[in-house]
């Protein structure tokens, strides 16, 4: 059994703490490690094959970063251009599989889900996995205990050719509002859709080519034209691109007749919302939950999580408070749906806050913007032991580099020679110029930035071991440029 951790999701709903470039897979809401790592861990088992990692091209470094920390493995990682939803990235792993003569069965489950109980997710994959070697397609779906509105429905039914304790799928429900919920969870057969599965890769394959033959023909022409290593693949952008984008359910378990359902009792939350974060959390005595430096009074059922400022909290109930250290967010629990709309709102007026944090991470390591002014700002770097930034020159900027911690080397048109602490340096307009960190400990500088114009898109950058592209979009503070 192969797993494919779908990590191509933006979170969208847990804004202002998920970001575009940093989504809610990578962050630790609900534990020390991140729920990416999470998802990764809970799926080391006899019998579980090393997963394949489905990501943006963007978040292939977090990816390898986030393994790493836990000296966990991937067996190939698949990179996406840009989301086409979740039917063609399973389609490109089915067809890779296949490809290499590997029809095995493959678990698809998203990198952002909690699951509590171990056992309970083994115990629903020793049933599901009798029916997928039936050539049945399984979707694994949570008894709906509660009126959810937040949450697809599936709608199951007996069926004696199936093996015990596995029903058809009958019908596919949209997210209901709260009376038609209430009638589901009475009427009883009815299941949460948690967005894992279970079949054989030629399987889905064989349904996608019958259901929908032009996401089928698309990524089958996608993956011939890409490029393959041993480690990875970077999907072709011009023929993904034409891709439709669509999700399994609408594309395959909508419409063939191999559906059925495998009861998954294990804790499962999708944690797609601020109050389904606040369900998986431990609550006080008020039924608060809180994170950061927060004093809650006279407040029941809220959740407040602070991220550097004190947070004081007097006479709430119900209400979700999120301070980041570029925005916050302030919201009536039963409307913590519209965040999603929110960032809408604010991704059409061009605002920076729901691509990144303050605090930005690349390959190479991390910034985090201190203060900016009119033709000022000033950025805290760290770069990782080993690692380098790119070879690049601005138009209109000079840079101020002062050492904090750890050594630099720092190459200056023809010059090349190393800073300690508190040693600093110029880098003039127009120079040529790179920082790497040739020591064994972080390298901790401050970066003073002034000029005229202090936009990403003034960068021309001339070697990059990372193999990325020089920016081009105005908008977003600087380095995030080498960076």
């Amino acid at each position: 059994m192969i797993p494919v951790i779908l990590s191509g999701g933006s979170g969208s709903r847990l804004w202002p703490l998920s970001r575009k470039q940093f989504p809610k897979q990578f962050l630790a809401l609900t534990g020390e490690q991140t729920l990416f790592q999470q998802t990764i861990e809970r799926l080391v088992f006899e019998g579980m094959d090393t997963p394949i990692v489905v990501c943006n091209k963007d978040h292939r470094f977090i990816v390898s970063e986030q393994l790493q920390a836990r000296q966990l493995e991937a067996q190939r990682i698949l990179m996406e251009p840009f989301g086409r939803n979740t039917a063609p990235a399973v389609a490109l792993t089915a067809m890779m599989l296949v490809n290499e003569g590997r029809d095995e069965l493959m678990l698809v489950l998203p990198a952002d889900h909690v699951l509590e109980d171990q056992k309970g997710l083994q115990r629903a994959l020793a049933l599901a996995t009798v029916a997928a070697e039936r050539g049945e397609m399984v979707l694994f779906g949570v008894p709906a205990t509660k009126p959810e509105t937040g949450y697809g429905y599936i709608k199951s039914s007996n069926d004696a050719l199936l093996p015990e304790g596995v029903s058809r799928v009958s019908q596919f429900v949209e997210k209901p509002d709260e009376k038609r919920a209430n009638e589901f969870v009475e009427a009883g057969g009815y299941y949460w859709n948690s967005g894992m599965f279970l079949f054989r890769a030629s399987r889905f394959l064989e349904e996608l080519k019958k259901h929908d033959p032009d996401i089928y023909d698309t990524c089958l022409l996608t993956l011939e034209r890409s490029q393959q290593d041993a480690d990875s693949v970077t999907l072709d952008e011009a023929t993904f691109a034409q891709c439709p984008d669509n999700s399994i359910d609408y594309a395959v378990m909508e419409k063939t007749q191999r559906a059925c359902v495998v009861p998954l009792t294990a804790g499962w939350s999708d944690v797609g919302c601020w109050s389904s974060l606040w369900d998986v959390h431990e609550k006080d005595e008020n039924g608060n939950v809180s994170k950061g430096d927060v004093v809650i009074q006279d407040s029941r059922n809220c959740m407040i999580h602070g991220n550097g400022k004190l947070v004081s909290v007097i006479g709430l109930e119900n209400i979700v408070v999120v301070e980041t250290k570029d925005a916050m967010m302030i919201a009536h629990k039963d409307k913590v749906q519209g965040v999603k709309q929110m960032v809408n709102t604010l991704n059409e007026q061009g605002r920076s806050e729901t691509q990144n944090h303050c605090e930005v991470y690349r390959p190479w390591g991390s910034y985090d913007s201190v203060d900016m002014g009119g033709r000022f700002q000033v950025k805290h770097i760290s770069v990782k032991p080993g690692a380098c930034l790119s070879l690049q020159m601005h138009h209109h900027r000079a840079e101020h580099w002062i050492v904090v911690s750890g050594t630099a080397e720092v190459t200056c048109d023809e010059n090349v020679f190393l800073l300690c602490e508190n040693q600093s340096t110029y880098i003039p307009i127009a120079s040529v110029h790179r920082l790497r960190n040739p020591g064994k400990i972080p390298l901790e500088i401050i970066e003073v930035q002034s000029g005229s114009y202090l936009g990403e898109d003034d960068i021309e950058r001339f070697e990059d071991i990372y193999g990325r592209s020089t920016p081009v979009e105005r908008g977003v503070s600087v380095k995030t440029i080498a960076q």
